[in-house]
């Protein structure tokens, strides 16, 4: 089960995920965020980790599809509050960690 909210603040999409990014669920964030960036050319996006209880190989991949959107609109992305336990899964998306929103919004730099 995934939980996906999304918020618009100030030029940056703010998603945060509650769960499981997992093979079934991926479509959630294929389906929804990445179309959503493209759509309203979001340049900005924060994932918000810190409710998500594991990740898979299709969860990754979802990930990255989410970078790729972004950088199609020529912008960054970031994780936040991701667990030690999901940072090494994760080291291969090559997606700049901050420890929190705030410290997201001040690495993305706007």
């Amino acid at each position: 089960m995934l939980k996906v909210e999304m918020e618009y603040e100030k030029g940056i999409l703010y998603v945060r995920l509650k769960g499981i990014l997992e093979r079934k669920v991926c479509y959630k964030v294929n389906n929804y965020i990445v179309p959503t960036v493209l759509k309203h050319k979001i340049k900005y996006l924060v994932f918000n980790l810190f409710e998500l209880k594991d990740i898979d190989e299709a969860g990754l991949d979802a990930l990255l599809n989410t970078k790729c959107a972004i950088r199609t609109n020529k912008g960054k992305i970031c994780l936040c509050e991701v667990s030690d336990e999901l940072r090494m899964k994760m080291k291969r998306l090559r997606i700049s960690v901050a420890s929190n929103e705030l410290a997201a919004n001040r690495l993305i730099n706007i």
